[in-house]
């Protein structure tokens, strides 16, 4: 498993950059071309590296503020033949599946928390299907919306907000999620209230529904498959298993609790109401911290930057900017 990174930087920059490229443990391969960046202008340097290695690159090149007068940009590659490949892989420390690159993640759980209409026309249907299932009696529906909740990237967010203390990412996951759900819930009411006159269910639609109980009825369980959803939620952003988040929706009863909110409102079922609403708060809190000590592991167990090498790295640049 590796990964490329390019990373484009002004001439004087290059020299100690390509050099601390060649020195990481877990380097496969660096290649130089000079004045090949033309806005702004300078050398492109591109790295093939073991994804196991990439955290402690990054910290390196931040030491050397590269991102501040230039750019990294990382990508992996699909097919790699390569003997020094191999050989980089073997000598970089742990796994590449269990390799946080931080930067990464946070870039991954910012773009799904973003208060945008495209989250907010996710959020709204799937409040609708579980409305929708909640008063057919429908596990189908209510799993279906489950699936198209798109509520855990803003809940991942705050995580690595809290972890990382990037308050201003965790404050736009909240922004997100405290407009959209009481958006989608208010529409999944009116969509209820408006249901009722034209005959499409009975008032009494909650009183026959046996096979949506659970989501009104919380217990210790509700809370353990929070938790566990936010550890699975959490382990697939950092080893990049976009196919196992779908497991992770379906597994916890955010959407159709908010969407049982609504419609009990609606039909004067307040104990109902307030079970579903206690549904909601045990799986928001269960997800989050479940993801915050996933995150905290993975910081107390990642390899930090030795000061003596940043402080090494800060001579090097200094020197660099005085021959400049």
């Amino acid at each position: 498993m590796v990964v490329q990174l390019r990373i484009c930087v002004p001439g004087e920059l290059s020299a100690v950059t390509v050099q601390t490229c060649r020195d990481q443990r877990g380097t496969a391969e660096v290649v130089l071309v000079p004045g090949a960046a033309v806005v702004p202008p300078g050398d492109v340097i591109e790295v093939l590296i073991a994804r196991e290695a990439v955290e402690e690159l990054l910290e390196k090149l931040e030491v050397l503020k590269v991102s501040d007068v230039g750019s990294i940009a990382m990508s992996a590659p699909e097919f790699v033949l390569s003997r020094n490949a191999d050989r980089a892989e073997r000598a970089a420390p742990g796994d590449g599946a269990d390799a946080v690159i931080w930067d990464d993640v946070t870039r991954q759980t910012g773009e799904d928390s973003r208060l945008t209409w495209n989250f907010l026309a996710f959020l709204v249907l799937a409040t609708q299907l579980a409305g929708i299932g909640i008063v057919t009696d429908s596990p189908i529906a209510i799993v279906g919306a489950m699936a198209v909740g798109p509520e855990f990237g803003p809940l991942a967010a705050l995580a690595v907000s809290l972890v990382t203390r990037k308050w201003k990412l965790g404050r736009r996951a909240a922004v997100a999620l405290g407009i959209g759900f009481p958006l989608a819930m208010l529409l999944a009411a009116l969509t209820a209230w408006l249901s009722v006159p034209l005959g499409l269910f009975p008032r009494d639609a909650l009183d026959k529904g046996s096979a949506v109980e659970f989501i009104y009825h919380p217990g210790p369980y509700s809370l353990i498959v929070a938790v566990l959803a936010g550890i699975a939620g959490m382990l697939s952003i950092i080893g990049r298993r976009s196919a196992a988040l779908i497991g992770v929706f379906i597994s916890v009863t955010t959407v159709p609790a908010a969407g049982y909110v609504a419609v009990a409102l609606v039909l004067g079922e307040y104990q109902k109401a307030a079970g579903s609403a206690l549904q909601l708060l045990l799986n928001l809190v269960g997800i989050v911290v479940a993801a915050v000590a996933v995150l905290l592991f993975y910081r107390m167990v990642t390899r930090r930057l030795p000061d003596r090498v940043a402080r090494s790295l800060k001579r090097q640049r200094s020197g660099t900017r005085g021959r400049a």
